[in-house]
């Protein structure tokens, strides 16, 4: 048996996007594959015992450290929770939000979700750029082994740091089950984009394309807030489109499923993704699905999306024509898409990083040690 730590101190439930549907849904699959090993869930004074799984080997150990407030999280991170770590005598420290505990007294495994930092410095503040590149250097040369959530990010991390060559595994996210069970015979005329309004996801672009012309269908998009909000809000406002583009702000999980119920069609114009899990989900709902030609969301949707090039407004509109017009073109994705999402599931990212978790069992401190 194995006393894993998981280091949860960076969540802010409904303020970090994927990278909380990630940690939600790895912990639950987790939970249904393993009743062997314990699992020491470190959370902040954010996120509540909800997070961990109703099972007696997961044990919740909320600490006294506000994430919102970011330089008391890292210190606590830093100083505390090995800590911790030494007082539960843990054998491995997961690690699911890019950063670690150097001084852990145990190995370490971390996920890296993207290198963003690294590939786009200037879609970050300068005064937590530096922050970033350090933690993150860190993290990468203290960890045992480093998830990547894609072979695009696997990539980067070996180009970026080289120093972690053979040390990197790939483990795609899955999909929920709730998307291929969508009850999908009521369509409404809007296409849907699920992106949190960030500079890297383009979805000033994606506006400009969609409102060239008058559109007899609306373009919602659902998201957090983020760094390009108000330049957004004002392009909507320049554009005129206030009545057909709606942005839904944050909405709980059960809002998001009815979203995608009802699209018409999805549409993901990113220029930067270390994943991409809209594109999986719109997949799994059978829904026609038109996203950006970059690595990382070609190697999720295979042959089951239309692509186009993110940097071009025509390529954009003409493809937002194709998913909502070309009947043929929309019965092919409609059957592709869940096919393809079928191959990534929750259970096999949970074996998979199970494995990878577990030390080699010479290396192993025993609970009885």
């Amino acid at each position: 048996m194995a006393r894993i730590g998981v280091n949860a101190l960076y969540l802010i439930p409904g303020a970090v996007g994927g990278t909380e549907i990630y940690l939600r849904e790895l912990l639950a699959a987790l939970a249904r594959i393993d009743a062997a090993n314990e699992y020491f869930v470190f959370t902040n004074v954010e996120t509540g015992m909800d997070l961990v799984p109703r099972q007696a080997n997961f044990l919740w150990k909320p600490q006294a450290v506000h994430a919102r407030f970011r330089p008391a999280r890292i210190v606590w991170e830093q100083t505390v929770l090995p800590l911790e770590a030494s007082r539960y005598r843990l054998d491995v420290m997961f690690n699911p939000g890019f950063t670690a505990p150097i001084f852990a007294p145990c190995s370490c495994v971390t996920v890296f979700h993207d290198l963003q930092h690294k590939q786009h410095p200037e879609y970050f503040r300068w005064f937590d750029l530096p922050l970033w590149r350090l933690l993150l250097w860190a993290a990468a040369h203290r960890s045992r082994k480093l998830i990547a959530v894609s072979e695009a990010t696997r990539g980067d991390l070996t180009r970026f740091y080289p120093f972690t060559k053979g040390r990197v595994e790939v483990i795609p996210h899955g999909v929920d089950a709730a998307f291929f069970a969508l009850d999908r015979s009521q369509l409404e005329p809007f296409v849907l984009c699920v992106s949190t309004l960030h500079p890297h996801k383009n979805l000033d672009r994606l506006i400009r394309a969609y409102a060239r012309k008058k559109r007899e269908y609306r373009l919602v998009l659902a998201g957090l807030p983020g760094l390009s909000t108000a330049r957004i809000e004002k392009l909507v406002a320049e554009l005129g489109a206030g009545d057909s583009v709606e942005l839904t702000g944050w909405i709980d999980r059960g809002a998001l499923l009815g979203l995608y119920a009802h699209a018409q069609a999805f549409v993901l114009p990113s220029t930067f993704e270390g994943f991409g899990m809209p594109v999986l989900e719109a997949m799994a709902a059978g829904i026609p699905v038109a996203c950006s030609k970059i690595p990382p969301l070609m190697e999720i949707g295979g042959d089951a999306a239309l692509y186009f090039s993110p940097q071009e407004e025509g390529e954009i509109e003409a493809a937002l024509e194709r998913i909502v017009n070309d009947e043929t073109l929309r019965q092919k994705l409609m059957a592709e898409g869940p096919n393809r999402a079928r191959e990534f599931t929750w259970e096999s990212a949970a074996r998979r990083t199970l494995a990878v978790l577990l030390p080699p069992e010479s290396h192993r401190r025993r609970s009885s040690s």
